[in-house]
């Protein structure tokens, strides 16, 4: 099936009343860092908290009354199944979703808030879809493909249509991709409107499939997984997505863990965002090559459906790579007055302490020394590397 302009104009015609508009906001910082103009399109703010509910809502909405009265069933870890179970609601069509055990618990309840019934079934998303296909045979449910559908490609490319009348002048948009169905869609409606328009899909290193698809010319699996960005965490990109990728889309590239950490902080911290790590990837990007987008740069917020105790990890573990929090291990002189003197050194330094653990039974020390481990926040990494130089300045023995 050829895909162009047309179909996504149609998407957004039955969109319309159920996708909401979702805004283009400038980042001052970005902008700053990058040393062009940076927008945020904030899709964290659509309804269900991501952009999956367009994609879900268009290919539901085209069932025939007979696939209809069968339901729909899904497979996601989260957001697809929230876009799914609105979907299905506001048409008045039952639906079935598999998650993947340890799905964020906000999307899971959600997803049964909309009315749909959640079964887990496996670790990862792949699993989950292997059930979900089993289930449709079983049933005669329609199942409903997170990203590889035209329905679903075209309903999501609505967000480029957004985009492009939001920021006229992009010259450059950076999104989100695991399956591959936003940023194909995306591409397909960009490059229909402005061809000179930079399309750039951005995956975690954890779960990059895409360019190593694109490299053997048909859909890849990785033999495995690891990234905290769950809605960008599939194994095997979708053949009708790849297709387009591979013709709209110009370049691929990954981010690191931390690269996404420290997204995700900056993100709350600067723009008031709160997302989910898999939609603070482009902005991961950015940080990343500052000089590497021409702009105006778009950066697409893809979701922000995040569990809080993740949110919290993830926020201390971007403060960690940021060198927010600084660990020392000291070793010091096993008598009275040793601790206090280093700790008036660190309080002279501006740092914080946050906690302090002694250690007097390692075999790298000597019988008249003690290693203290103090955790710090600090204003950055330039300012934990001057508390450390000055501690070794001083003659400490930082480990």
């Amino acid at each position: 099936m050829i895909l162009g302009l047309a179909d996504v104009e149609a998407a957004r015609d039955i969109l319309a009343g159920t996708a909401v508009r979702t805004p283009v906001v400038e980042s001052r910082w970005l902008s700053d860092l990058t040393g062009q103009q940076v927008h945020l399109k904030c899709e964290n703010l659509q309804r269900t908290g991501s952009f999956k509910l367009r994609g879900a809502f268009v290919r539901i909405a085209r069932l025939s009354a007979r696939e209809r009265a069968a339901g729909v069933v899904a497979a996601s870890a989260g957001n697809h199944a929230q876009g799914v179970a609105l979907a299905a609601q506001q048409l008045g069509i039952p639906a079935t979703v598999f998650m993947p055990e340890g799905a964020p618990i906000p999307k899971e309840r959600a997803t049964r808030a909309y009315g749909a019934e959640v079964v887990f079934a496996g670790r990862y998303f792949d699993d989950a879809l292997r059930e979900a296909l089993a289930y449709a045979d079983r049933t005669g449910a329609t199942f409903i493909h997170p990203f590889d559908h035209p329905d679903v490609v075209v309903g999501q490319g609505t967000v480029g249509l957004e985009m492009l009348d939001q920021v006229p002048d992009a010259a450059t948009i950076l999104v989100p991709a695991g399956g591959g169905g936003l940023v194909a869609g995306v591409a397909l409606a960009v490059k229909a409107v402005r061809p000179g328009v930079r399309v750039v899909a951005v995956q975690a290193e954890g779960a990059s499939a895409i360019a190593p698809s694109l490299d053997a010319g048909a859909p890849v699996r990785l033999d495995s997984m690891s990234t905290m960005a769950d809605g960008i965490a599939v194994g095997r990109p979708g053949e009708v997505p790849l297709a387009l990728i591979r013709e709209h889309v110009d370049d691929v590239v990954s981010v690191s863990e931390e690269s996404l950490s420290q997204a995700l902080l900056s993100l709350v911290e600067r723009a008031k965002m709160v997302v989910e790590p898999a939609g603070a990837a482009a902005v991961a990007a950015l940080v990343d090559r500052p000089d590497a987008y021409q702009g105006p740069v778009v950066a697409l917020l893809s979701g922000g459906n995040i569990d809080p105790l993740l949110l919290g990890k993830v926020i201390r573990h971007g403060l960690a790579s940021a060198g927010r929090f600084l660990n020392l291990a000291v070793s010091l002189p096993d008598v009275p007055g040793a601790l206090n003197g280093l700790l008036t050194e660190i309080a002279a330094s501006q740092a914080n302490i946050r906690t302090i653990g002694h250690d007097r039974t390692s075999s790298s020390l000597r019988l008249d020394e003690v290693e203290v481990r103090i955790e710090c926040e600090t204003r950055g990494t330039e300012h934990a590397e001057a508390l450390i130089a000055r501690l070794r300045d001083l003659g400490y023995k930082v480990l």
